[in-house]
């Protein structure tokens, strides 16, 4: 039975039970107390009990046909009244179904708990319709930059061919560093998928020595850029993967070194703890950003025109990782322009109790 069927059947029940009780009430409370047989007084003729059921019964089985008949067709009105929000409901998710996250349910009226749930369905295939969006345009970023270093050794190897002469070692060179560079790009998609996934075990993580070891294996590139870094700040103590934390604090300390200033620049590193949250900062000096293209900087292969030919340039995906390892902790990632130049990027985690 459909659900309109049984609530149609339960408010008729429901009637014909409080009918029966009536008529149970009217036998116990007066009918038993009115003798069985009529009655002859001074005042005239006085029916008896027996007298007034033969009278009272048939009235009494009209009423319960008519209870019965009324709460039918009344429960079933009132019944498709209540599910008519479910019917929307059921066609917005048969769509959904088909892969039209477009459509919205948009439920008029009082804030009960159909209009709970339609809201609530609502902001679900929001949240779906904002991720399909994204999760294609990754697809066709990482389409399009996966085709780059294949078409590039394409171009090398069909010149190598048509030039038989040309020496070998330039070739093999060129390969390598194009063969590197697709590599980059596969462990930098392999390392967000894992990070969106969430895919890792949860360990007790100290963030000020995960920045010491981030900082010591980029010294050379530091000193490479002439960028001076420092670190300082408060044991930070949280929970989660070194791993990805590691990865996520690399990113950080690459990019601010990386996207600085030509020459003596500088990258400050702190932790500290700010009940209930740990938080790292980087900060870096650089060029002038503009609030619109730093809002831009986590999403995949988002670069800024002036760095995308540099030198350790990366790939396009470093702070589009740090911005899932981060939502992967449940933590919260804003970057910040600063007046004089640079970037301030703030992560904040949650602290171990």
């Amino acid at each position: 039975m459909s659900a309109r069927l049984k609530l149609t059947l339960s408010y008729a029940a429901f009637l014909m039970i409080a009918g029966a009780l009536l008529l149970a009430v009217v036998w116990l409370f007066i009918l038993r107390y009115v003798p069985a047989n009529a009655v002859s007084t001074f005042a005239g003729f006085m029916p008896g009990r027996d007298d007034l059921v033969r009278a009272f019964a048939p009235a009494a089985a009209w009423a319960l046909v008519f209870l019965l008949a009324f709460g039918l067709a009344g429960g079933w009105f009132l019944a498709g009244r209540m599910l008519a929000p479910l019917t929307r409901i059921a066609a917005a998710t048969r769509l959904a179904a088909t892969g039209s996250l477009a459509h919205r349910i948009q439920l008029e009226g009082r804030n009960d708990e159909f209009r709970e749930l339609a809201d609530a369905f609502d902001d679900m295939l929001a949240k779906l319709q904002a991720h399909d969006a994204e999760q294609r345009r990754f697809a066709a970023n990482a389409s399009h930059e996966l085709r780059t270093p294949l078409a590039i050794t394409q171009t090398l190897l069909d010149v190598a061919a048509k030039d038989p002469d040309r020496d070998p070692g330039e070739l093999i060179e060129r390969l390598q560093a194009v063969n590197i560079r697709a590599i980059e790009l596969t462990e930098a998609l392999l390392t967000l998928t894992r990070a969106e996934q969430r895919s890792f075990v949860r360990e007790p993580v100290d963030l000020s020595l995960i920045v010491e070891e981030a900082a010591e294996t980029l010294l050379p590139l530091a000193e490479e850029h002439g960028i001076t870094v420092e670190t300082s700040g408060d044991v930070a103590p949280t929970v989660g993967s070194h791993a990805l934390l590691l990865q996520m604090t690399t990113n950080l300390l690459h990019n601010a070194i990386v996207h600085n200033l030509p020459e003596r620049g500088s990258v400050n590193v702190r932790t500290s703890i700010r009940s209930p949250s740990v938080v790292l900062v980087v900060e870096n000096t650089g060029e002038v950003l503009g609030r619109q293209l730093v809002s831009t900087l986590t999403e995949p292969f988002q670069r800024g025109t002036a760095r995308v030919r540099r030198d350790h340039a990366g790939v396009g995906l470093g702070l589009a990782i740090v911005k899932s390892i981060v939502q992967a902790h449940d933590g919260e990632l804003t970057l910040d322009p600063l007046e004089a130049g640079g970037l301030r990027v703030t992560v904040r985690l949650r602290a171990d109790e």
